[in-house]
């Protein structure tokens, strides 16, 4: 009887690790989707698979969702390191009452979303919630139309936020919240564009962001604000200009930088210090035909 026993335990083993072998394996690195695809498919190049969230289960950490052709791919959540590219055709994400896409993975993870229509239909929480990674790079996106923030990132581990060629437009809330509770983290802005949205560029709480050839125009409020006492935002060669309020708001502890930009036809003041906040210039900039012009609050920088 014991020898019996004995078998039937070796017996299940076994097949436990034949099945977690199976599933190991089935994970590709590289893995698609398709308009006319089936979650069902193994996401594989001839058998693609319907939507985001049918791919990723079945796609290696480190590896990849690619677009074959146009199509509505839904709302999904990561939790790996993975690249989901939707570049070449239309790759959409229609967020209604819901969230695009929410990363979640753990502090290791370096996650790439890039050429996805990311549309929040009005009604959308955000387009992406960053709760923890390493590293997240959103490149050549477009993300509007939401009830709330077009990204937030609130990881609070030290992570590294890079933005390229991007569009985030049309929001209610900011174009892009940047906010740490404990560890900074870091962003960089480049060749993108903030604009329609509530602030266009939010630097809050323990957030160190810099943006170059950026465009910051047409918010309800700021084009760019920093505060809640640690956020820093430095801006080079960009456009901010026809926002409701401001251009650049250093407000509450904050800090924003500005370096050759072309500030103006704000409502409010072109730079505006308030709050016990700071707008450091480094006296290169043109800032004309606002509300108000002079940068009387403004803190005079040389470079070195």
């Amino acid at each position: 009887m014991n020898k019996f026993r004995f078998t039937l335990k070796i017996a299940a083993i076994a097949t436990f690790l034949f099945a977690f072998a199976s599933f190991a394996q089935a994970q590709a690195t590289r893995t698609w989707v398709s308009g006319v695809g089936d979650d069902a498919n193994p996401c594989s190049r001839t058998a693609p698979c319907k939507t985001f969230a049918g791919a990723i289960s079945k796609t290696a950490d480190c590896g990849e969702i690619d677009a074959l052709d146009p199509g509505g791919f839904g709302a999904v959540t990561i939790t790996k390191s993975i690249t989901i590219d939707g570049t070449g055709t239309l790759a959409g994400i229609l967020a209604s009452l819901t969230t695009g896409v929410i990363i979640n993975a753990d502090n290791t993870k370096v996650v790439t979303l890039r050429g996805l229509s990311i549309n929040g239909a009005c009604n959308g929480i955000r387009g992406i919630n960053i709760l923890q990674a390493k590293t997240v790079n959103v490149e050549d996106c477009m993300i509007f139309r939401f009830a709330n923030e077009g990204i937030l990132s609130q990881d609070n581990d030290g992570l590294q936020l890079n933005i390229r060629n991007c569009v985030i437009r049309d929001n209610a809330g900011d174009g892009v919240a940047v906010q740490a509770t404990t560890t900074q983290t870091k962003g960089s802005f480049i060749h993108s564009s903030f604009t329609g949205n509530g602030n266009g560029v939010h630097a809050k709480i323990n957030s160190r962001l810099v943006a170059r050839d950026c465009n910051f125009s047409g918010n309800t409020s700021n084009g760019i604000l920093a505060d809640g006492g640690t956020g820093v935002i430095r801006v080079s060669e960009s456009e901010i200009a026809d926002n409701g309020t401001n251009g650049v708001n250093g407000g509450t502890g904050g800090v924003v930088s500005i370096n050759s930009c072309d500030i103006h036809n704000n409502n409010g003041t072109g730079a505006l210090a308030s709050g016990g906040g700071e707008v450091d210039t480094y006296g290169n900039n043109r800032i004309f035909a606002n509300g108000t012009d002079l940068c009387a609050t403004c803190t005079a920088k040389t470079p070195n």
